[in-house]
């Protein structure tokens, strides 16, 4: 597991508690020798946890979609960077050039990329590990619903277990570094009754 792919917001948060998470997960990633891939972005949470893993010697890369340069977000100083068409391509090579995927906070860009790698995994599109950061208890509601659409019969516990929770990024990565995958029963998260 060397390549890490990390979403995240391109804001900040108004609680310091999102910025201090981002330095010391871009700080952990080189202390574990791992490679942090992301979308490209100079700002919030994405520049501030890029910034950390360069300035602490780590390499990262990034992918971006041409038409984002004009907004001037693109980040300037990283080790590879991969322009591409659109949005689904920009998922798609992240997803491809990563060993493992975290959610860390952020707004509509960071669920939508969990939902569809959650979704390529029940599909079986790919084995990596999953997981959540739940910073300061920011991922409580979600994490609250998913339980109900478990119990309400929209996922199955299979689907829940596909995604690793933890509060601590240490732990989480030294979880998602042991877990064993084995392939998911593609299908079998659709009730036929």
């Amino acid at each position: 597991m060397k390549n890490i792919l990390v979403y995240c917001g391109a804001s900040v948060g108004f609680d310091e508690i999102y910025k201090n998470t981002a330095v010391a997960a871009g700080k952990l990633l080189v202390e574990k020798n791992k490679t942090l891939v992301y979308g490209a972005g100079s700002v919030g949470i994405m520049g501030i946890i890029a910034d950390a893993v360069l300035e602490n010697g780590g390499e990262v890369i990034g992918v971006i979609p041409s038409f984002m340069e004009k907004f001037e977000v693109q980040h300037k100083g990283l080790t590879q960077i991969h322009i591409v068409e659109t949005m689904h391509q920009r998922k798609q090579l992240m997803a491809e050039i990563s060993d493992a995927v975290v959610a860390l906070p952020g707004g509509w860009g960071t669920l939508d990329e969990l939902f569809e790698i959650l979704t390529w995994k029940q599909l079986g599109l790919h084995q990596m590990p999953v997981g959540l950061l739940n910073v300061n208890g920011f991922y409580d509601p979600l994490i609250e619903m998913i339980h109900k659409m478990v119990k309400e019969g929209f996922l199955k516990q299979t689907n829940l277990d596909m995604l690793m929770i933890d509060d601590n990024l240490e732990s989480l990565i030294n979880r998602m570094e042991q877990a064993e995958y084995p392939d998911f029963p593609v299908g079998k998260w659709v009730n036929k009754a």
